[in-house]
């Protein structure tokens, strides 16, 4: 860690952060040196690390642009980290200025950073909150003057549950969050898998955040569908059959092209809440 690095109050700068690491992979600046080199470790076993990241976060913005066109104007986007452009907001809004966001996340950087970010941004909130925590994120009074619960919701839950371990049951939390949406809703979600992929590289990957304020569970695809029980999947793109799919190929309008390595590391899907 540099000597000179300093951080806002709350931080710990020695140890490593997943949204800070994200932040490092897509080029951002708030974030350390024990970030960046927790991610230089990983990317030793993961040279395709960065297409990962980015292939994530076009699905995040091709899902949201295309939440907008259906008709939807709020959004739920937990764990978001907030990297430094093209965030929910930037999405949502270029398709319906009128679209309203709200951020969650437990991390006091992110909490630093959406102070700076959103200042001057119209129909976007955040607050500190947990995603194990449903009643706190969404009774919480900001998420009750920022999301109208009558109308559909977007929940976001974008590299979001492979950082909770099978036994605080991620796959009952988001059946909380989606029981408590009208119908109309949808859920947005991409996780990391293990499938298809070295074991020395996911063997990094779960040693290297192990070490992070976050532990990281790279799941099947079997697992991931588990997450869509009850809710019906939109095809991911056009002539696909409505399943998951490689977050670099959702939306994609060339999916041959839009395959990649560094997508396959990530499974995805946008659903609906019909009843």
């Amino acid at each position: 860690m540099s000597e000179t690095e300093q951080a806002p109050p709350g931080v710990d700068i020695t140890v490593p952060s997943p949204a800070r690491m994200y932040d490092y992979i897509l080029g951002g600046t708030d974030n350390y040196e024990v970030d960046r080199q927790a991610v230089e470790t990983v990317r030793k076993q993961m040279p395709e690390l960065e297409d990962a990241a980015w292939a994530n976060r076009g699905f995040l913005q091709r899902a949201v642009r295309w939440l907008t066109l259906q008709g939807v104007r709020q959004f739920i986007d937990i764990g978001a980290g907030l990297p430094t452009m093209n965030n929910t907001h930037d999405a949502a809004q270029a398709v319906a200025p009128d679209a309203r966001v709200l951020y969650a996340d437990n991390d006091p950087l992110v909490t630093a950073h959406a102070n700076r970010l959103l200042a001057n941004s119209s129909g976007t909130a955040f607050i500190t909150a947990d995603f194990r925590d449903p009643d706190g994120l969404l009774g919480h009074e900001v998420t009750r003057a920022t999301i109208d619960f009558t109308e559909p919701v977007a929940l976001l839950a974008v590299a979001l549950t492979h950082f909770v371990p099978d036994e605080d049951d991620p796959w009952g939390l988001i059946r909380q969050y989606m029981d408590r949406l009208a119908p109309g809703s949808y859920l947005a979600l991409s996780s990391i898998t293990s499938d298809r992929q070295m074991d020395k590289a996911v063997g990094t990957v779960r040693e290297v955040y192990s070490r992070s304020t976050a532990g990281a569970r790279p799941r099947s695809l079997r697992e991931i569908e588990r997450f869509f029980t009850g809710l019906e999947i939109v095809p991911p793109y056009e002539g696909a059959a409505a399943s998951l799919t490689y977050v670099g190929l959702w939306g994609a309008e060339d999916p041959e092209e839009a395959d990649s390595e560094g997508s396959r590391w990530g499974y995805c899907a946008v659903a609906k809440k019909t009843g």
